[in-house]
């Protein structure tokens, strides 16, 4: 059984249609990437997976069954915008994570923690933008999921901590889930990519393995993006 299933899914803002009747299966033990323009429909894609918009038409189904609160404990979600409260410190949003959420790992969040020289008795308010991203995939990698969504994990990160953050995405979830990325930084993660979703205009345009891209462009998935999608 896929992990995840998206069967004729639409989604309408209006009198513009963001998603057009996508079919789409997320296999397990994969790293897809989500590729596209600005607009094309991916975040609208990735909030639709998380149960934080209705279909206008369609279903998504999590081995199977529909939305819900299983799904939410399985699914781990790094938004493209910080969430966390500020007010609180970070020992707090561990503790407030491992509360809501039976699969978190404190004892992995703090070792994360460390790595990237993050304090647990500072408040988020006190933190730099790129800080409070590093801290949320902390928090989503630090739970055993059993399908990882993370909506432009580099945006705010710098150059230097671009690797790390890749290896840690790298090393911290099972081989029977799933991780799926969504960037505009298509060098940076090409090296971790096992499949590629292009999405354009809302509709899904291509599925295939990163590799069958390479080898059938002759050239690197960000090259490929480049020439695909040339303003």
């Amino acid at each position: 059984m896929n992990l995840l299933e998206c069967k004729h899914l639409s989604k309408r803002f209006g009198d513009t249609m963001a998603l057009r009747d996508v079919n789409l299966t997320l296999p397990r033990g994969r790293i897809i990437g989500l590729l596209g323009k600005n607009g094309a429909g991916k975040t609208t894609l990735i909030k639709l997976m998380n149960d934080l918009l209705t279909p206008s038409e369609g279903a998504v189904l999590f081995e199977g069954a529909p939305l819900g609160a299983e799904s939410k404990q399985a699914i781990a979600y790094l938004p493209e915008r910080t969430y966390l409260e500020r007010s609180m410190t970070v020992a707090q949003t561990l503790r407030f994570f491992a509360a809501f959420y039976a699969s978190f790992d404190a004892e992995k969040a703090r070792r994360l923690l460390t790595d990237l020289e993050l304090r647990e008795d500072v408040r988020i308010a006190t933190l730099s933008k790129g800080m409070q991203e590093k801290l949320q995939l902390v928090l989503v990698m630090s739970r055993k999921a059993k399908l990882y969504i993370l909506d432009e994990p580099l945006g705010g990160v710098d150059p230097a901590t671009r690797d790390y953050v890749l290896d840690t995405i790298l090393q911290n979830f099972a081989e029977d889930a799933s991780v799926l990325l969504s960037t505009h930084l298509i060098a940076d993660i090409e090296r971790i990519l096992d499949d590629v979703i292009l999405i354009d205009q809302g509709q899904i345009t291509e599925v295939l393995s990163a590799d069958a891209l390479r080898t059938r462009e002759g050239c690197a998935i960000d090259e490929y993006f480049r020439r695909r999608f040339k303003c």
